[in-house]
């Protein structure tokens, strides 16, 4: 058995930086430094907010960065998939920064190049038009003048490798608070 420790102090009250596998988490207060959740009716500041930090190679932070986006988006798997090959896309060189070819072609080479992977791919021509038509619902992209060619959303797709998701859970059913008239 391993050394007991103990403390003489709460080691929960600071913020904490836990390792877990090939990722950290961190877990602060809200209100501390720039991470503040106010409620707008009463100036009320609470939660916490937790932050993961993972290191991945460049295959792995796309799957990630989709499914991260399909989470958020409520994208389906067609939604999914269409997203991977708008960046599969962007990665091979667009005509102008703020557009990508999505027509036949595009996904026709996009399998040809993921042929080999495992568990194989499987996207058909319809269910990737319908993929990229709930893109557009969602804002991530948008039609351009020219058919098969569409305008990027710079706030949701980029060239970075750096990129933080942040979700609010909030427990339903908490009282709201109204405001009275005077």
């Amino acid at each position: 058995m391993g050394k007991t420790i103990r403390h003489s102090e709460n080691p929960f009250i600071k913020d904490m930086i836990i390792p877990i596998g090939t990722k950290s988490v961190q877990i602060m207060p809200l209100g501390d430094k720039d991470n503040i959740l106010i409620n707008q009716s009463t100036g009320e500041q609470r939660g916490t907010h937790v932050v993961a930090t993972k290191r991945v190679d460049k295959a792995k932070f796309i799957k990630t960065f989709a499914d991260y986006m399909s989470y958020t988006f409520e994208l389906t798997k067609a939604g999914n998939k269409a997203l991977k090959v708008v960046m599969w896309a962007m990665q091979q060189g667009t005509p102008h920064r703020d557009q990508v070819i999505l027509d036949k072609y595009t996904w026709e080479e996009f399998l040809k190049a993921h042929k080999d992977i495992d568990p194989p791919l499987t996207l058909s021509h319809p269910t990737f038009t319908r993929g990229l038509g709930e893109l557009e619902k969602a804002k991530i992209i948008a039609k351009y003048v020219r058919a098969g060619t569409y305008y990027i959303n710079p706030n949701c797709i980029f060239s970075g490798d750096r990129i933080a998701f942040t979700t609010i859970l909030e427990r339903d059913g908490l009282a709201k608070t109204k405001e009275i008239e005077g």
